[in-house]
């Protein structure tokens, strides 16, 4: 049973991107991202909050604020290998069964969107959780920025298996591509089992991660939600989320 007591959402951070540098530490509205992605998963109230992150400078920001964060090395090519050392440094007694990646540059998640991609968990066949959102606008097809889950959702239901994670798709209707959402949820073992797989080929060509877990047949079943969450990656994301979050 998934309770609160057996639930962490871990948050990766780090300071090392290009596009916009120091991310983390921006501040909106008087606050780092960082401070507002703590917040809204501390509002979920599902579980233990902890961000994980390489700089002491993210560090201090959370602990300043009563909250837990975790340094881990700075060699991660990845965020996930990134939630796994520090899920290890921060529950060595193994009471963490259930585990949410909640990337650090969604400033404007929802609180209901984590308790989505959890639920998911309940379906004992699922190894990994994560979210998608309809595409309305046919053009975001050609943005390799977006990346597109391949879902056969029936009529009505809310949630599928993923089939397949591309950034340029070839030949398939809108109607079965989904913004996908870079929020995961896992079981310790699905966890524990994904980092130690070895990079794909794909994976490489594609930069999308979540590709490994499909190819060693890992079932990661996507939820549908009708809010899309802004990731903040360039300076004209920052302006766009200055003025989402001011309403």
């Amino acid at each position: 049973m998934i309770t609160q007591k057996n639930t962490a959402i871990i948050i990766p951070a780090r300071l090392a991107a290009t596009r916009l540098p120091n991310k983390p530490l921006i501040k909106i509205h008087g606050k780092p991202m960082i401070h507002h992605v703590w917040e809204r998963a501390c509002e979920s109230n599902l579980g233990k909050v902890v961000v994980a992150t390489d700089s002491k400078e993210i560090e201090k920001v959370i602990e300043d604020n009563g909250g837990t964060a975790c340094l881990t090395s700075m060699d991660h090519q990845s965020g996930t290998d990134r939630i796994y050392e520090a899920l290890q440094k921060c529950d060595s007694e193994n009471k963490i069964e259930y585990i949410i990646n909640l990337q650090g540059d969604l400033p404007n998640i929802d609180t209901s969107s984590l308790t989505t991609v959890l639920q998911l968990l309940e379906n004992k066949e699922v190894n990994i959780g994560t979210l998608v959102v309809k595409i309305n606008d046919e053009t975001d097809l050609s943005k390799s920025q977006i990346v597109k889950a391949l879902c056969m959702f029936q009529e009505n239901q809310r949630s599928t298996k993923a089939l397949d994670f591309q950034r340029l798709p070839k030949d398939i209707s809108i109607k079965n591509l989904y913004h996908h959402i870079g929020i995961y949820s896992y079981t310790r073992e699905s966890l524990s089992r994904f980092v130690n797989l070895d990079l794909t080929k794909r994976e490489r060509d594609e930069k999308l991660e979540q590709l490994r877990a499909l190819e060693d047949n890992m079932h990661i079943e996507a939820g549908l939600i009708d809010f899309l969450p802004l990731g903040v990656d360039t300076p004209e994301d920052l302006e766009v989320i200055k003025d989402l979050m001011r309403k």
